[in-house]
């Protein structure tokens, strides 16, 4: 029950039952986290709800987890920095600081029933970190979007034939442009320009000369982009939880086409040259710390660290959900998924090469250029090329939309569990104008200029320095201020066992270690970002970049001043609550109390020892 103590503190009314276990004494409200949060209304706050089967964690998580990063950024990654040899660095990565931090972020969630701001209520004075997150993933999910609406453009005229970049003598070729249907000779003109980045930048993004020159809105993008957004919303709008059959489908469709395309890619002629250029390994590039920062990087990318998505993801499980096994689980589906998604790309790379009379190095591309310029010349090649580019990019519009599900979600989780006597009964709508407002903030990028605001954007908003920042005090404050230890005991408390005391090591040494020496190289090694390789970014450009990136970083130091400033108390009195856990547990088990005890939640020994299992008290 809750009630207001002397102090005007919130209080819940607590038992202990006889086996020892601490439960809420209104046993017909249910859990407590379930049905209120500190300061709310018990009656008016609807139930949160949690995932409808035993299966739905793992399948938002791949869903989420296994975006277009593994298709187009992965393999490109590998053969630049080593081949075989770059996984190396790319597994020890996954070892020290991938698989731990994935599983201390949705462990937090699952103890805590609750969204990537409220679970910094265990270190008050760090919720800073929280709203960081959350104004990363709002920053992603803007221009992560629309490289779903190209895709379904390139999508929606693959059901051409022939398809329209396959030929010059279009309304937007330029006199320069060469044929794909061309001899060899033509294909390796210096002074020409390829069908296929004719259709790209002219056709597709009607591409300005610079971020001066915005240019005007792109009709068909903005209404591919507002598809885009209506799609995620008809998904999203009662809550991802409860949508779990349609992520099954969109988690396990892409694999199916993935695999249809490596069938089809080993058995082209020059796919093994391809292969092999993907896989030989060049031990030499062991030495150069970039290819280290390159695979921590990806693996911060490809498992969703810092951003708040797998502490959405796992604050739907149930309380004694084995969330330790699934996390293994996902782990190793999204690590294997990257290199397999390897070996389909370079098979057929490998046959363009081979068609086209280039080395692999020529024709290989990462990121939108895989999708849209490389991958598009390799399907003219086909028989069938039509039906081929179809499933390429039916497979990566289900790729980048199951992953924005997720973090659309956990935008939207975050701030409705933190201010839940507001938003919470409202979610729906609350959702409609989170997706509306998100559309309209994306609209500059589907101007003629807007890949330029794109690229700042990938670089500056929820990767890099930013990133690396959030991640680095997301493990100060659960390993060093809350404590590695006590994380070590929710887990136990949750799923009945310990894991290796190896997740401890990662959590205090290794994996800090690993984040400082990225965020210190991002920092030191910074290079004038460019577009294409020939256009360079002004310098007001590159300030605007960073004033994304401390758009995020900033929450950080100005929350933690927020809340020394508004606690009473002497300033040491302030700094112990700031980091004095301020939650009431979660608990599943619902008894007959024994004994009535009264909690205080502005008592910092209380609230701190409810934290660990009562007999550990």
């Amino acid at each position: 029950m809750k009630s207001q103590d002397s102090a005007g503190g919130t209080r819940y009314e607590l038992a202990y039952d006889g086996k020892g276990e601490l439960v809420y004494d209104d046993q017909e409200a249910g859990p407590l986290p379930a049905k209120c949060v500190p300061g709310d209304s018990e009656e008016e706050l609807p139930v949160r709800g949690n995932w409808g089967g035993k299966l739905d964690f793992i399948f938002g998580c791949v869903s989420y987890a296994v975006g277009l990063g593994n298709v187009w950024r992965f393999p490109y990654l590998a053969y630049e920095n080593g081949g075989g040899a770059f996984l190396v660095p790319f597994f020890i990565s996954i070892v020290l600081c991938g698989i731990p931090l994935f599983v201390m972020e949705v462990s937090i969630g699952q103890y805590l029933n609750t969204g990537g701001i409220g679970i910094w209520n265990l270190v008050p004075m760090f919720k800073g970190v929280g709203y960081a997150s959350m104004t990363m993933i709002g920053l992603s999910n803007i221009y992560y979007i629309v490289l779903i609406a190209y895709t379904l453009y390139y999508f929606v005229a693959s059901f051409s034939s022939p398809l329209p970049w396959e030929n010059c003598g279009n309304d937007w070729n330029t006199i320069t442009c060469v044929s794909l249907r061309e001899n060899r000779t033509s294909l390796n003109r210096t002074d020409g320009t390829s069908s296929v980045r004719e259709y790209w930048d002219i056709k597709v993004l009607g591409i300005t000369s610079g971020l001066h020159e915005m240019g005007e809105l792109r009709s068909e993008l903005v209404v591919y982009l507002l598809i885009a957004w209506v799609l995620v919303y008809m998904v999203i709008w009662k809550g991802l939880h409860q949508s779990g059959k349609i992520i099954w489908c969109t988690a396990l469709f892409p694999y199916l086409i993935l695999l249809i395309l490596f069938t089809r890619g080993v058995t082209l002629e020059g796919a093994s040259e391809g292969l092999l250029f993907y896989l030989k390994p060049d031990w030499s590039k062991l030495r150069e710390p970039k290819v280290w920062i390159a695979a921590g990087t990806q693996v911060l990318f490809s498992y969703g660290i810092g951003i708040g998505a797998n502490v959405a993801l796992g604050s739907y499980n149930k309380y004694n959900h084995n969330f330790y096994k699934d996390s293994l689980i996902v782990c190793a589906i999204c690590s294997g998924t990257s290199l397999f998604a390897g070996l389909v790309i370079f098979s057929v790379l490998g046959h363009m090469a081979h068609v086209q009379g280039k080395e692999v190095a020529e024709v290989a591309r990462s990121g939108p250029g895989l999708a849209f310029l490389a991958y598009p010349e390799v399907v003219v090649q086909l028989p069938w090329a039509s039906a081929w580019a179809i499933l390429f990019f039916l497979m990566l519009i289900v790729l980048g939309i199951d992953s924005q599900f997720c973090t659309v979600e956990a935008l939207v989780t975050g701030l409705v569990d933190e201010f839940a006597t507001i938003l919470r009964p409202h979610r729906r709508l609350f959702t409609l104008g989170i997706v509306c407002l998100q559309f309209a903030l994306g609209l500059p990028i589907v101007t003629q200029g807007g890949m330029y605001i794109f690229q700042l954007m990938d670089f500056f908003s929820a990767s890099g320095v930013s990133l690396c920042t959030v991640v680095l005090f997301e493990i100060v404050g659960f390993s060093y201020i809350y404590g590695a230890s006590r994380i070590y005991e929710n887990i136990e408390d949750m799923i009945g066992f310990r894991p290796n005391r190896f997740y401890v090591f990662c959590w205090l040494v290794a994996a800090p270690v690993v984040i400082l020496g990225m965020l210190l190289f991002y920092l030191i090694e910074h290079e004038p970002l460019t577009y294409s390789d020939t256009y360079v970014y002004p310098w007001w450009g590159e300030a605007i970049g960073w004033c994304m990136a401390l758009a995020s970083i900033i929450w950080i130091p100005l929350y933690a001043l927020y809340f020394l400033c508004s606690t009473p108390g002497t300033f040491l009195e302030r700094i112990k609550k700031g980091v004095t856990p301020q939650v009431v547990p979660r608990k599943v088990q619902e008894g007959t109390p024994t004994s009535e005890e009264s909690v205080t939640m502005d008592n910092p020994i209380t609230s701190a020892q409810l934290l660990l299992r009562p007999e550990k008290v």
